[in-house]
């Protein structure tokens, strides 16, 4: 498997006919630089800009591929779209701030930005021909969903590997986007079962048409999180910390591809943030070298992605499926909300703003929570977290779990047992503050994925030790705009 890209190994053969197609479509690539700060880059084409549908096929909208969208999605907003959740609903002291992914284009979700990222940087140094090759994006949800995406918009051929025990919502956006039935491939087990991904991918690319975008081994996916997705945080933070004497203390996130988690690194270079990674109890992979089942749709598990940077992380958060599971209900049926007005105390606006939240996404607050307690935070911190996507890809999922915790009954009292359980109950067991040697037991846990399954040389694997080696990877960001420019 390749390794690392590098902007300075580039096949020009391939490129050649490839860059000359694309002169007769009329697409605008856009720099990482601009996705990283959208607003002065972009403001010049609002106008025609809101026009553009959000949630069609049109190239325009790889220019909405960042965090600056606005809540219809069709204009820009210069401090990313964020909630500020209330004491009332957290139970802590602490300010837990929500960024908002669902404000991208056409997914509704944040993964459009690192596929965007890891297609364009095979496009433009030759290494993927949109008229010979095919994309497959394996995931469990989202990333595929924004690779089948990017690929319609940039002339390519995409297909979607995701388990097929995931929520019916994602599979009805793959029907109605990709090109066939047979470029949604389902692949046995639910969330937990990234393997089977990979065992698809690998009998996948015994064709030599298809090339494998693996999100959980492209480092373009790590390098636009720090850059774009840090920067977004940032900008939020620095809105809300004014003159005032605000700590952004945490930084947290599910583990998933560890994609989002390079954000992290970011803060932390910036304002000395800890990085807190989520993942579920039932499979606490990190916390115990565990393994086993769950529902926290889009966080991946059973193996360390290739792309985390371990070496930098200082806490691992675990916490059960029935938080988000119950959560979803309480937020989103009338019941739960009912008691959240009532007895909560909170602003009906606020309760609504509550759909913007799915399950990793809620999985990600109640992460929030744990770090809070544990460093016990007081007003002036702040623990930053994503709403990777919003309820509405996850409908379905609350009737089973109406059947599962309620019995097919739910009521205000109910919605207020878990609400008392989940939220307020939210403590700081199965958490884990990582020393050097934690730190070193986690890194290692992943070479059993990569190199002995998946052919990563063990000096490559290593080489990810060093945060030097993390760093570069953002440091190559402008050589790849000079490409993208060129194309």
């Amino acid at each position: 498997m390749t390794f690392v890209f590098k902007p300075d190994i580039i096949n020009e053969e391939a490129l050649k006919p490839v860059r000359e197609a694309f002169q007769n479509y009329n697409i605008r690539l856009p720099l990482f630089a601009e996705l990283a700060d959208p607003v002065p880059a972009f403001s010049a084409l609002a106008t025609d800009m809101a026009q553009v549908d959000p949630d069609t096929a049109d190239p325009r909208n790889l220019l909405r591929v960042h965090w600056h969208n606005d809540a219809s999605r069709t204009g820009l907003v210069d401090v990313p779209e964020h909630i500020v959740l209330p004491s009332e609903l957290t139970g802590v002291e602490a300010k837990i701030v929500v960024a908002l992914g669902n404000r991208f284009p056409m997914i509704h979700a944040h993964k459009v930005l690192p596929a965007y990222a890891c297609l364009v940087q095979r496009l433009v140094s030759g290494n993927f021909n949109p008229y010979s090759n095919r994309a497959v994006w394996p995931s469990t949800g989202n990333y595929c969903r924004g690779g089948v995406a990017i690929s319609r918009i940039l002339e390519c051929h995409g297909v979607a590997v995701l388990p097929e025990g995931m929520s019916q919502e994602r599979f009805n956006w793959l029907e109605s986007w990709t090109l066939s039935p047979n470029d949604i491939v389902r692949t046995p087990g639910t969330e937990s079962n990234v393997k089977e991904i990979y065992d698809a991918c690998h009998t996948l690319s015994q064709q030599p048409e298809n090339v494998i975008l693996n999100q959980f081994a492209e480092f373009a996916n790590y390098a636009v999180h720090r850059a774009v997705t840090g920067a977004a945080l940032a900008k939020i933070f620095e809105s809300l910390k004014g003159e005032g004497k605000m700590k952004l203390a945490g930084f947290v996130s599910a583990s998933g591809s560890s994609g989002t988690l390079a954000a992290g690194d970011h803060l932390k270079q910036t304002y000395g943030t800890d990085i807190a990674v989520v993942e579920a109890l039932e499979c606490p992979t990190l916390l115990l070298n565990g393994y086993g089942e769950h529902n926290i749709q889009g966080i991946g598990d059973k193996h360390v992605p290739l792309i985390h940077n371990v070496m930098n992380t200082d806490y691992v958060i675990a916490l059960s499926e029935a938080g988000p599971d119950a959560l979803n209900l309480v937020f989103n049926r009338p019941e739960g909300q009912a008691y959240l007005k009532d007895y909560r105390g909170l602003e009906t606006d606020l309760i609504e703003k509550l759909a913007n939240f799915g399950l990793s996404s809620i999985a990600n607050i109640l992460g929030a929570i744990k770090l809070a307690k544990y460093q016990k935070l007081g007003s002036d911190d702040v623990v930053i977290t994503l709403a990777t996507d919003g309820a509405e890809m996850y409908s379905t999922e609350q009737p089973k779990a109406l059947q599962k915790y309620f019995g097919n009954r739910f009521d205000t009292i109910l919605a207020a047992q878990a609400f008392g359980t989940q939220m307020l109950g939210a403590s700081t067991d199965n958490m884990m503050e990582l020393s050097r040697l934690d730190k070193e037991r986690v890194f290692n846990l992943g070479y059993y994925t990569w190199v002995e399954q998946q052919g990563v040389s063990v000096s490559d694997f290593d080489s990810r030790r060093d945060q030097a080696f993390w760093d570069q990877l953002v440091d190559d960001l402008p050589q790849w705009d000079a490409l993208i420019k060129a194309f």
